[in-house]
């Protein structure tokens, strides 16, 4: 399974990501800036050739990659995989762009996300998103969760976390 960007976490907002250092992740980094943990948000370059500037990723929800491994795992207990070993993309197979994600932070959570414009990091591409083709067809998988809902199920961990329970 080749996971593109997974976000979000359960919906009861009792198991979600907990980056030990500082994470690797947008969508934790954009959380604990809101709640205070961190001070600033960097967007990674503004002269990209998208819409707004910003590079352009595939975001999933964590229960939408777990619902996928399940699928697989039932796919080779009964033995129907075609090969020893298969590869799946696992997104939504669309692209986001970091500020819209920023923004689609801003008016779901109601917060304000205090970021700034930063230097692209070298090596970075424009975009990157998933052919999920594959595992449409061969798994009969296919994303359900959207971004809205990545954002909310990621805030309200974030909330749970800080002791608060005005979850959204």
């Amino acid at each position: 399974m080749r996971y593109f960007n997974p976000v979000g976490s359960h919906e009861s907002a009792l198991i979600g990501e907990l980056p030990v250092n500082m994470p690797l992740n947008v969508m934790p980094i954009i959380t604990q800036v809101a709640i205070g943990k961190r001070k600033q948000f960097s967007v990674l370059g503004n002269t990209y050739p998208t819409l707004d500037g910003s590079c352009i990723r595939d975001y999933i929800h964590v229960v939408d990659v777990a619902k996928a491994h399940v699928v697989a795992i039932e796919r080779l207990h009964n033995k129907k995989n075609k090969t020893p070993y298969e590869i799946y993309n696992l997104g939504v197979g669309k692209g986001i762009s970091v500020l819209e994600l920023v923004n689609a932070f801003e008016r779901v959570t109601k917060q304000k996300l205090n970021y700034v414009i930063a230097p692209p990091r070298d090596g970075d591409v424009t975009a990157v998103y998933a052919d999920t083709t594959l595992a449409n067809n061969e798994l009969g998988w296919k994303a359900e969760l959207d971004l809205d809902y990545m954002i909310k199920t990621a805030w309200n961990w974030e909330l749970y976390l800080a002791g608060r329970k005005d979850f959204i």
